[in-house]
């Protein structure tokens, strides 16, 4: 058991896919010589060669359109959108074309294609690269849509994707790239893809982010302890499908729910949960369902972007709020 960024950990779990199976291709912008703009594919153009690691021009609706073929032809194409704002000229490629093969053929042809996207804010980067897209493709039908928070799950978790035989949006929370952690990559997948994670167990409220937030949630939870109060942690892991059980459990225990993520309020992920939890947990729910998101605006200027994001402060305060009821 080694200490690991994620960033290594997508590095080994896309080689152990490129390994196990002969029909994964990994495919995108500088993914070859260069292994990547964060490095994530790095070494893997050297060992597999410039066929199975191929180095696209700079046109993202061509590298999805291409990948659709491939799958057609029976590989596995993961593709890298090089940051979150690029995936804006492929929309059409994945909305128009990715998520609805399987449905249109019914079901006789399988779309196994993986596009992985470095989203969200905190590196000091400038618009179209700090993006939070990922409820575009969670409202998408046919688009399964994950986003890994830490080392052990960025290792299973692009596996898993690249092995699932429906196209996956894979989220990687840049930011979180150099967080490190032990894993034993022996150890086997510790849950299936789109089952949420208990990060932290707790009694008074239930803090959800996933991603980049989780990080932020545990924190808040921390603080939270100092000043009595017990706060569960869950990691939602997969936005669609979206496992409202987990969440449900714990909202049954604690009575209260805060919901964390960087993309906008206004019909964001949170959205949907707070009315899924509100659908299930009516009864029990002793506050309203609070949500700590970015703002309703474009992404702003670097200098200012700590003040844009769900920060520990910003939870903390939610938290407050919601025992105060």
């Amino acid at each position: 058991m080694t200490a690991t960024t994620l960033a290594q950990a997508l590095n080994l779990g896309l080689r152990k896919a490129l390994e196990d199976d002969r029909k994964v291709l990994v495919m995108g912008e500088d993914v070859g010589r260069l292994g990547g703009v964060f490095r994530i594919t790095d070494g893997l153009h050297k060992d597999f060669g410039e066929d199975r690691v191929v180095d696209t021009p700079l046109a993202e609706s061509g590298i999805v359109g291409t990948a659709v073929g491939l799958a057609f032809r029976g590989y596995r194409p993961v593709c890298e959108i090089q940051f979150d704002g690029f995936s804006y000229p492929a929309f059409d490629q994945i909305v128009s074309q990715l998520a609805k093969i399987r449905t249109r053929t019914r079901g006789r042809v399988a779309m196994p294609v993986v596009v992985r996207i470095p989203y969200g804010g905190g590196i000091g980067a400038v618009e179209h690269h700090s993006e939070s897209p990922e409820a575009y493709f969670a409202h998408t039908a046919g688009l399964r849509v994950v986003s890994p928070a830490s080392p052990a799950d960025a290792y299973w978790m692009i596996q898993q994707s690249v092995a699932c035989d429906d196209p996956v949006i894979f989220l990687e929370p840049k930011r979180r790239y150099w967080d490190r952690e032990e894993f034993d990559p022996g150890a086997g997948a510790p849950l299936p893809l789109h089952t949420a994670r208990v990060a932290r167990p707790g009694r008074d409220v239930t803090l959800v982010g996933y991603g980049p937030t989780v990080r932020v949630c545990l924190d808040a939870a921390t603080a939270a302890a100092q000043e009595g109060h017990s706060a569960e942690v869950i990691d939602l892991r997969s936005l669609s499908p979206l496992d409202t059980d987990t969440v449900a459990a714990s909202v049954a225990r604690t009575g209260r729910l805060v919901v964390v993520h960087e993309a906008p309020g206004f019909l964001g992920p949170g959205a949907e949960l707070a009315a899924s939890i509100g659908e299930r947990c009516f009864y029990a729910l002793q506050a309203p369902t609070l949500r700590v998101t970015g703002y309703d605006t474009p992404y702003p200027p670097s200098r200012l972007e700590e003040a844009y994001l769900p920060e520990l402060e910003r939870v903390v305060d939610a938290v407050h709020r919601s025992l105060a009821y």
